[in-house]
């Protein structure tokens, strides 16, 4: 099984560690790729700052993101469970997870990245400022960019098992899935009305990935994930057979 997951916006910048090595990551496949988006990022804010301001849509008060952004290659480097912050990454909390359930979540889930394509939550990687919507000079858009390399490199990732996909709807462009992905998305029900609301959005979606990598289960399409989610709490719901639901109605 692989879970697909979003970036966060936020990051934690590593004090100390070992400057990017892209070759080490997941998928050396996109290495290519990797370097490329890498080089234009990193000359686009060390030429011209603010030009990348712009590009990368930050204020007056994110210039130390375009500073940090330049230093990218020999910035020091930490795992990506430690990098990511926010509310997803927060109530899954990486960090108190452990033993088998570590190496379930260090081979099973990804995040989807504009800067890398895939990072995996033993990567080292540095903090870095590139959202999944920018067109960097020389690349283009991000999304562009991954898609024909996403079209090979996840069904390999994902063999014959299950992908479920808890990306935001910016990050669902890099690759569309194929007949093994079930998108899960989650709402908030008040007063019998069912709506997305970003906090609980993300918030459950970090639980429901703590919850899968802690039990370890491994179910094969969409009706034996909503019953699997179900044995472990969740109310879930099948929409099609490539989508399912989670309902709560409080966190």
């Amino acid at each position: 099984m692989l879970v697909l997951l979003p970036p966060s916006e936020g990051k934690t910048a590593p004090r100390r560690g070992a400057p990017l090595n892209l070759e080490s990551m997941t998928a050396p496949e996109l290495t290519a790729g990797r370097a490329a988006a890498l080089d234009a990022l990193v000359e686009l804010c060390r030429a011209d700052p603010i030009k990348a301001a712009d590009v990368l849509d930050l204020g007056p008060t994110q210039y130390d993101e375009i500073a940090r952004n330049a230093t990218l290659p020999t910035a020091p480097t930490a795992v990506a469970a430690k990098v990511y912050t926010g509310v997803l990454y927060a109530t899954l909390d990486p960090a108190t997870i452990t033993g088998p359930a570590k190496r379930r979540l260090n081979r099973w889930v990804l995040v989807q990245s504009a800067l890398f394509g895939l990072v995996g939550m033993g990567d080292r990687i540095p903090a870095y400022r590139l959202s999944g919507d920018v067109s960097l000079p020389g690349v283009g858009t991000m999304a562009s960019h991954w898609r024909t390399s996403m079209r090979s490199v996840l069904p390999t990732l994902a063999r014959r098992g299950l992908v479920v996909d808890l990306r935001s709807t910016t990050y669902a462009a890099f690759w569309r899935g194929d007949h093994r992905t079930v998108t899960l998305r989650v709402l908030q029900e008040v007063s019998g009305r069912r709506m997305v609301v970003s906090h609980f959005n993300k918030a459950t979606k970090g639980r429901i990935v703590r919850a899968l990598v802690t039990d370890g289960g491994t179910p094969r399409n969409a009706h034996e994930l909503v019953e699997h989610l179900g044995a472990l709490g969740w109310q879930a719901e099948q929409q099609s057979p490539r989508q399912v639901d989670v309902v709560v109605a409080e966190l």
